[in-house]
């Protein structure tokens, strides 16, 4: 059985956004999933909107969400020379000829087909047949070189997603496949890159589909059969329109910023286009497990970012303690909070995820144990009170008198005052909350008072 070997090859042109990312968790996930191999390949032909800090951005945005690849980045505009050498070839072949035909004459042409409603397309008059005379070359004329498509018949491929599609020959033209400079085109980079790379899945948007026929004669000509393809359907944003960075798309790295953890953009993504029964949260390594190309939808997405949050506080609950703490350490040091990744803040992260969506919120939760807090004029009017402030007062003298700071001794110096005042738990909670914790509510008042050091829980209730 032949290896798989699969390719990711974005356009470094722009910041990348979670419709285009998706064309990389596919492959990464197939590649996984059979053992085989990932491809980052960077189609950098268009020289002037191509840049390297796009390229850091796409290499950077796949390591956080954990894409690794195996082989690359490989440069289209490296591999000018191998392109170059293979367009020969097929010129020595005569697969390939050149076509004469100026800007204005391919415009001439379109407009009086479609004056007389034909579809626009070149119409073969460089194209050297048996018996046909040429017209005479211009002089200083630089000529494209144009891929002679085979005529009669038809394209056929079995597309993993959309199922049989056949194409008629005669619905394609010539393909420009080097330009006046001698520059080969996108189309027969792609077929020379997928031959020497040896993939043997494309995974690509639906975008893609008009060119796979004109790939796939390229391919035959090269001698090489096709691989098999996948055209995944579109991913929508929440108006309904194509995702893309002119319609407010983000780039993947302010997910992170905006506290998502990375398996959970993952699982989400994963879910926009592809299903394993109804499981809506899994983990990456049961997406690999369960990854196949069977089960990939054949309608466009719609990304909605309230369930991307959800998805994320179920992954936040399932999260590792330890690895929160790291992430929220970052949050915090955003605020300028210098705070240390230790088993502390871990406990305090099991405390608080829970209430949380993202690590920025736990991160603003978190705050209250590193610097001070404001409580609102409100919360302070409406629960410091005749009855709250004795207790509080007496609540604060049985804290300082402990010699163990810990949940359970807490709760019992709470009871206590609660039992010789003889009024309620949240006549004393909640003030407590406010003064100690700048806020209302808070899990369990004991537990979330543990984690303060003792001294500053004394000085927020001296204030009274």
């Amino acid at each position: 059985m032949t290896q798989v070997r699969t390719r990711f090859a974005p356009s470094p042109t722009g910041f990348i956004h979670l419709g285009n990312i998706r064309s990389a968790l596919y492959p990464w996930a197939w590649a996984r999933s059979q053992q085989g191999t990932l491809v980052l390949r960077i189609e950098d032909t268009d020289v002037e909107r191509s840049s390297q800090e796009a390229v850091d951005v796409i290499i950077e945005s796949m390591k956080w969400l954990g894409l690794d690849h195996d082989e690359g980045p490989f440069y289209q505009m490296q591999r000018m020379d191998r392109y170059k050498a293979v367009l020969a070839q097929l010129v020595e072949q005569g697969w390939v000829y050149p076509c004469y035909m100026s800007t204005t004459e391919l415009d001439a042409l379109r407009e009086r087909q479609m004056a007389n409603k034909e579809k626009p397309r070149y119409d073969g008059t460089w194209r050297p047949e048996e018996g046909k005379v040429l017209p005479p070359v211009p002089e200083g004329v630089q000529p494209v070189l144009r891929f002679r498509t085979p005529q009669g018949g038809s394209v056929v491929w079995e597309d993993k997603v959309k199922g049989r599609i056949e194409i008629s020959n005669d619905e394609l033209d010539d393909l420009v496949i080097a330009r006046p400079d001698g520059t080969p085109t996108y189309n027969f980079c792609v077929v020379v890159d997928d031959i020497d790379m040896a993939i043997t899945h494309v995974i690509r948007g639906d975008d893609h589909v008009n060119n796979t026929p004109r790939q796939i004669h390229v391919f035959r000509a090269l001698g090489h059969e096709p691989p098999v393809y996948a055209h995944l359907p579109t991913v929508l944003n929440e108006q309904g329109e194509k995702m893309s960075k002119r319609r407010g798309a983000k780039p993947v790295t302010q997910y992170r910023d905006e506290g998502y953890l990375a398996e959970a953009v993952v699982n989400y993504l994963a879910r926009l286009g592809w299903s394993h029964g109804d499981d809506e949260i899994f983990s990456r390594a049961q997406l690999v497990e369960w990854f196949n190309l069977d089960h990939l939808g054949r309608s466009a997405s719609q990304f909605d970012e309230t369930k991307m949050r959800w998805v994320n506080a179920q992954h936040m609950k399932l999260c590792d303690n330890a690895v929160l703490a790291g992430l929220v350490a970052e949050q915090l040091g955003r605020r300028g909070i210098t705070a240390v990744a230790d088993e502390r803040l871990a406990a305090m992260c099991a405390l608080f995820k829970d209430r949380c969506s993202t690590t920025v919120e736990l991160a603003e939760w978190l705050s209250i144990y590193f610097a001070d807090v404001q409580p609102a004029e409100a919360d302070l009017a409406q629960h410091l009170n005749e009855v709250s402030r004795p207790a509080l007062v007496q609540l604060r003298e049985r804290l300082a008198a402990l010699e163990t700071w810990d949940a359970a001794s807490i709760s019992a110096a709470i009871k206590a005052v609660i039992g010789e005042l003889k009024i309620k738990m949240p006549q004393l909670a909640i003030p407590l909350r406010v003064l100690v914790c700048g806020r209302a509510q808070t899990p369990s008042v004991d537990a979330v008072l543990a984690l303060f050091e003792k001294n500053i829980v004394l000085k927020r209730l001296q204030s009274l």
